[in-house]
């Protein structure tokens, strides 16, 4: 039976399999050539108290023992089987496909946006200035928000699904090992869309159907009951209908608002993003070890109360970079990624404080419940303005932020369309540049050397998650008053990343076949 086995190692010998491969063995008691398999269950970065460890937990296989099975999953042909329609090809309408395959169900999936081949193109458009397709961009297109602009996979939601089936899952279909052990896993989002492809091959090879460039605009109701879709002209009828579009489908909101559907206004985040050079953020994590060089990228979490509400880090991106997330040409919209290696020499992270229905309640009388969604669009137009109205964004070095005084100049930044100088302390809602700032003199007594002229502010950072919520039942997890509508994942208010979504999506599936008969 195989044997674990946890080490607390210097970060040098961590990253020496022959090290700690002895270590194991003397541990056991046996000879290094008795052990026939070894492989890492979970590793960790311990930076507290000044000296730096790595925690390994080991699975030990001795040569005698049966060696573990590669991870599989079963998809069964579902070409003939009751279907059910899928709106949006993100993490959550991708393995809530996935679930039903196994579950025995059709996935009919419409996607607004492009296959992932496509729409990288279409990135690469806006990465250099060009015109912004509305359906197929950071936010929209198969694979769905996080496939360019994230790749990491830690969430704090695992009690609402298997968070381990989650990542083989991924496994199975091309990711690395490494997340399966890793305390903060990370794809990158130059390997992810590899996995979205792979994802999309065996849905359709066992009968699921996917279709890009296919925008939603209505759901047909009959007798209080989801049975269908609207594409264009077209109309397909399913056992069930799930909404899974992402939080930024603002026109899915509005056909459904519009359609009487229920919504509820829901309180969101919004601020900036914050980025740093990493060699900085390297040294004070790792405290200027001299072992850095074994340790990757490092990254941090930071969360404050300030004048009664949270300020918080969000989305950080070790070696990364800052990336255009806008839909419309009318908006200034940023977010981050992180590739693989995260070899970038620059650090950012989303750095929001929380906004509040008493926020945007003077345009509830024209928006009801899509206030918030209203309110979230004017804050990136603004910074629109802000940026000469093209695809560069405002900033201001950090320093000055704080203190409330222009920017003469800039830090160089991994942002490609380029920043310009902006008093983004003048222009933004008090109520939020203020409770950044504060936030900013505090994390530097947490972190020492966050507040610097070296970092740099970029906006805006709007799109944490949805200003609205889509209502589903807690036993059933459709939609209270309309039968077999299922809202999931992020656009619906249920999740707030890759993994959370997928998880959503899956709990969806099952929900669908207790449910439908």
């Amino acid at each position: 039976m195989a044997q674990l086995i946890t080490l607390t190692l210097t970060p040098k010998q961590a990253a020496d399999s022959s090290f700690y491969t002895a270590a194991v063995a003397r541990q056991m008691g046996i000879k290094q050539s008795d052990i026939a398999l070894l492989r890492i269950v979970k590793r960790s970065v311990d930076a507290r108290r000044g000296a730096l460890k790595v925690n390994l937990t080991l699975e030990a296989f001795l040569d005698f023992e049966p060696m573990p099975e590669p991870i599989h999953f079963d998809y069964p042909n579902i070409e003939n089987a009751d279907p059910v329609i899928i709106i949006g090809a993100g993490p959550a309408g991708l393995f809530a496909a996935l679930r039903l395959i196994e579950l025995g169900k059709k996935p009919i999936i419409f996607e607004r946006g492009k296959d992932v081949t496509a729409r990288g193109k279409d990135i690469a458009q806006i990465q250099r200035g060009g015109v912004i397709d509305p359906d197929s961009n950071y936010a929209f297109g198969e694979g769905g928000a996080g496939t360019f602009s994230d790749g990491k996979l830690f969430t704090r939601s695992k009690k609402r699904g298997d968070y381990n089936r989650a990542l083989q899952r991924l496994v199975y279909h091309g990711a690395t090992e490494e997340i399966l052990y890793e305390a903060h896993p990370h794809i990158g989002s130059d390997r992810l869309p590899r996995i979205i492809a792979d994802i999309r091959r065996q849905i359709v090879e066992c009968g699921g159907q996917i279709h890009f460039n296919s925008r939603v605009t209505g759901i047909t109701i009959k007798d209080g009951r989801a049975v269908g879709v609207e594409v264009g002209d077209q109309r397909v009828e399913g056992a069930a209908v799930i909404i899974a579009t992402g939080h930024s489908a603002r026109d899915i909101y509005r056909m459904l608002d519009k359609s009487g559907v229920r919504l509820e206004a829901k309180p969101f985040a919004m601020g900036v993003r914050i980025e740093h050079p990493q060699r900085l953020i390297n040294s004070i994590q790792y405290h200027n070890s001299e072992q850095m060089e074994y340790l990757p990228a490092a990254s941090y979490s930071l969360v404050q109360q300030v004048g009664g509400r949270g300020v918080y880090s969000f989305c950080m991106c070790p070696g990364g970079f800052i990336v255009p997330a806008m839909t419309d040409q009318t908006e200034s919209v940023v977010n981050g990624m992180s590739p693989s290696h995260r070899g970038s020499p620059f650090a950012n992270s989303g750095f929001v404080t929380e906004i509040r229905h008493e926020d945007f309640a003077h345009l509830t009388e024209q928006y009801g419940e899509l206030a918030g969604l209203e309110f979230q669009r004017q804050f990136e137009v603004m910074a629109r303005a802000e940026a000469n109205g093209n695809q560069t964004a405002p900033a201001q070095r950090v320093a000055d932020f704080v203190a409330g005084r222009g920017s003469a100049s800039l830090p160089s930044c991994s942002y490609v369309p380029g920043i310009v100088p902006s008093r983004l302390d003048c222009w933004m809602p008090e109520f939020i540049s203020s409770r950044l700032r504060e936030a900013i003199r505090i994390f530097d007594r947490r972190m020492r050397g966050y507040l610097t002229n070296e970092a740099v502010v970029v906006g805006v950072e709007s799109r944490t998650s949805t200003p609205v919520r889509i209502p589903r039942d807690r036993q059933t997890l459709a939609h209270p008053e309309i039968e077999a509508l299922y809202p999931a994942g992020e656009g619906a208010g249920y999740a707030g990343g890759i993994i959370s979504a997928a998880l959503d999506g899956e709990r969806i599936a099952e929900a669908i076949v207790n449910n439908i008969r």
